[in-house]
């Protein structure tokens, strides 16, 4: 029984260079009676412990769980997130979109809003979800690169806009909003991209007609939502909701891929409605490519328990 009791610093320092324990950190320091009268400061990290299982408390993991990122334990392949809450709308770190049968993560989440008469006035909160292989996907070309450089980088959010992984886009009301005041704008949005890129035909014409109809008869309290799927092939499943819940059948489904891309560019491209969504999904992915190199590094070694 003693010999179980008994401590080895040498195993915790050991434990202590596994990258595999995001655990909750304790604000109790380890107790000094553990540790050998000739003990100094500097012969091991700083640690703080919970249980028998040790973290330093400068490691990288904490600097993952500023951004919102957690390591998953069970070392499955969808990117371990944490959820985001933008004024009192919360944002969960996965969801089923309407019309999809894979559960996406949240790539990241800001407020739309404009100034009026000196004041932002915010409007909505938007979250956007991205299919778990967009990491390993985008990373090839973009690892490596910091939140900034992301942030401001067009091709960046292209990539991510015309991505072969299917997106999910959740808009929530702060301030009410009717079907036509939302549709129209998204409208005129999508048409100033598809003009700039000298991509707008009769058929996008067309889409936008029907993306028109099916908010015609729509309101939108404040806690409301308006869910859009976006399909690796390109079509378009719209979907309301009058809280945070979402429906597993969409509303109207339109086939166009670029009335579905332009949506999302609308909101997260070079000149978006939302800079902090797209400062945030900058942020995350950037952190997530980082533990992508970490995980290909550590593949093949056991988890630590």
């Amino acid at each position: 029984m003693k010999n179980k009791q008994r401590f080895n610093l040498q195993n915790v320092h050991s434990q202590v260079t596994c990258p595999y324990l995001p655990l909750p950190l304790s604000t109790n320091p380890l107790p000094t009676s553990l540790f050998p009268n000739n003990y100094t400061a500097t012969t091991f990290p700083p640690l703080h412990y919970k249980t028998h299982r040790f973290i330093p408390i400068s490691s990288p993991e904490k600097k993952k769980k500023e951004k919102g990122l957690f390591n998953c334990r069970n070392m499955s392949t969808s990117p371990c997130v944490a959820g985001i809450q933008v004024e009192n709308v919360t944002f969960p770190p996965n969801v089923k979109p309407p019309g999809s049968t894979k559960t996406l993560f949240l790539g990241g989440a800001g407020e739309r809003g404009l100034e009026i008469q000196g004041k932002f006035v915010k409007f909505t909160a938007i979250g956007v979800y991205l299919e778990d292989i967009a990491v390993e996907s985008l990373a090839v070309k973009w690892k490596g690169k910091s939140a900034e450089v992301l942030t401001e980088s067009v091709e960046f959010f292209r990539d991510i806009v015309t991505g072969a992984f299917e997106k999910f886009i959740r808009v929530t009301t702060i301030l009410p909003l009717t079907g036509q005041q939302y549709s129209e704008k998204v409208s005129e949005n999508c048409v100033a991209i598809w003009k700039s890129l000298g991509l707008y035909t009769d058929a996008e014409a067309k889409a936008i007609e029907k993306f028109l109809e099916v908010f015609k008869d729509e309101n939108f309290p404040p806690g409301s939502s308006i869910l859009f799927t976006l399909s690796a092939h390109g079509s378009l499943t719209i979907s309301f909701s009058k809280d945070s819940s979402v429906p597993e059948v969409g509303t109207a489904v339109i086939e166009n891929k670029l009335l579905a891309n332009a949506v999302l560019e609308s909101i997260v491209g070079k000149d978006g409605v939302s800079p902090v969504a797209r400062k945030s999904m900058a942020s995350r992915l950037s952190a997530l490519f980082d533990d992508t190199v970490e995980k290909a590094a550590q593949n093949g070694k056991p988890e630590c328990q």
